[in-house]
C-alpha cells in the first residue's frame, strides 16, 4: 500500500483494473470507477495504489444486545438475543434513512471500538446471544469484514444475521450469503422511479439478490418494507408487489411491513397512520402470504405469529415481547401445520430491552 495506512486498511475483493486505468468495484451495482485515493459511493473502500482497501475492517460504531425480533426476524430464533453492531458508511443513499448518523458517516472517529472477529464471537457467546447481526449500515459495504466474523461466530456454534438492502452484485453474493444463517432484506418499493428518486438506486438489483436468496441458498430470509406516506404505499403498488412476492418468493417467506417516521431528508413527510400498514398486510396476505407482519407500531394482530391452517396464535406479541408460545418444535400444537422458520424447542426469553456492551 501506498501513503501512511489507518489501521482499518484492510485488503479489499471484488474489483478489476479497466483498460483506461481506473478501478473499477465489483462489489455492488454502482461498479464506481477509482482513480488512486478515491472512495467509492460508499466511501469505505478506497483505492490505494495498485490496490483496494476496506477503510473499516475491525472498527464499530458500538455494540448492543436485540430480542431477534427487531432485525426484525419472526421465525428465526424466536425469543433469542442478538449481539448487533455496524461499521460507516451504505451503498444507498436513502433520504428516508433511519440510521443517517452511521450509514452517512464520514469521519473515521465514528468508529469507537476496536473489535476483531474473534473478540466478537467469544463476546457473542460469552453473553448468551444466539447470533450476531449486521446492521445500522448495510454489511454488503464492509462484506470481508463481515464474513470473518461469521466464520468465527460458526466455530463457537454462534449463527449471523445480514439486514441488508441486498445491493450486492451476482458475483459477490454467492460468497457473502454463504456466510450468513440469516437474512432480512429491504424492498424499499416495487418501483424503480422511487429506488432513482430516493435511494439513488435500482429495484432490479434487490429483486435478483431476493430470489437468488430464496432459490439457491439454504439462508432463512424475511423482508421488510417501509411503508412511506405518498411515496410507495398505494394499494396498486402494494396488489403488484404481492404479486410478485408469491410467484417469487412464495407464500412462506415472512414480509414486514413498518411504519415510517419522519428522519434525515424527510423530515416533512408525515408518519405512516397504522390503517395503511394493516391495509397492506390485507393486500398481501389476500395474495396468498401466509406470514405478514406489520411494525413500528403496537398492533397485536400483525406483530403475532397466526398458524395459516387453524388460525391458532403460534407467537403473541406485545412490540418485541414474546407472550405466548404455541409451537411444538416447527408445528403448531393446535392442529400439526408445519411451519417454515428456523425454530428450537422453546423460546428465548430475552425480552424487549436493548442494552450496550463494550467487548472490553
Amino acid at each position: 500500500m501506498v501513503g501512511n495506512p489507518r489501521p482499518s486498511d484492510h485488503p479489499a475483493r471484488w474489483w478489476i483494473i479497466l483498460p483506461d486505468g481506473r478501478m473499477e468495484c465489483r462489489l455492488c451495482p454502482r461498479f464506481c470507477k477509482l482513480q488512486e485515493g478515491q472512495h467509492g459511493f460508499c466511501f469505505v473502500r478506497q483505492r490505494d495504489g495498485p490496490e483496494m482497501v476496506l477503510t473499516t475492517y475491525g472498527r464499530s460504531s458500538g455494540f448492543c444486545i436485540d430480542p431477534i425480533e427487531k432485525k426484525p426476524l419472526n421465525h428465526f430464533l424466536p425469543g433469542t438475543s442478538v449481539l448487533s453492531f455496524g461499521t460507516a458508511g451504505c451503498n444507498l443513499g436513502c433520504r428516508f434513512c433511519q440510521n443517517w448518523d452511521i450509514s452517512k458517516a464520514r469521519r473515521f472517529d465514528r468508529l469507537s471500538e476496536a473489535a476483531s472477529p474473534d473478540s466478537i464471537a467469544a463476546t457473542a457467546k460469552r453473553l448468551g446471544c444466539r447470533s450476531v447481526a449486521f446492521t445500522y449500515n448495510d454489511p454488503v459495504v464492509f462484506a470481508e469484514y463481515a464474513i470473518d466474523v461469521a466464520q468465527a461466530c460458526r466455530e463457537q456454534g454462534i449463527m449471523t444475521v445480514a439486514v441488508t438492502a441486498g445491493y450486492i452484485t451476482a458475483e459477490a453474493r454467492p460468497e457473502f450469503f454463504r456466510a450468513m444463517d440469516a437474512a432480512n432484506v429491504d424492498l424499499k418499493a416495487f418501483t424503480e422511479d422511487f429506488y432513482h428518486r430516493l435511494c439513488f438506486a435500482e429495484l432490479q438489483p434487490v429483486l435478483d439478490t431476493l430470489r437468488y436468496l430464496r432459490m439457491e441458498t439454504n439462508v432463512w430470509l424475511e423482508v421488510t418494507t417501509l411503508l412511506i406516506p405518498g411515496e410507495n404505499d398505494t394499494p396498486e403498488e402494494l396488489d403488484r408487489a404481492s404479486d410478485w412476492f408469491a410467484a417469487n418468493l412464495g407464500p412462506e417467506v415472512p414480509w414486514h411491513f413498518t411504519a415510517f417516521h419522519p428522519d434525515f431528508k424527510m423530515l416533512a413527510t408525515p408518519r405512516t397512520p397504522p390503517a395503511t400498514l394493516a391495509r397492506a398486510r390485507a393486500i398481501a396476505r389476500a395474495k396468498g402470504l401466509k406470514h405478514v407482519y406489520t411494525g413500528n407500531v403496537r398492533d397485536r394482530e400483525g406483530g403475532s405469529t397466526w398458524c395459516p391452517s387453524c388460525g391458532a396464535l403460534l407467537i403473541g406479541r406485545d412490540g418485541y415481547e414474546l407472550n405466548g408460545y404455541q409451537l411444538d418444535g416447527s408445528r403448531c400444537k393446535a392442529c400439526g401445520c408445519e411451519i417454515a422458520g428456523r425454530f428450537e424447542c422453546w423460546p428465548g426469553s430475552e425480552g424487549a430491552h436493548r442494552q450496550s456492551v463494550r467487548l472490553s
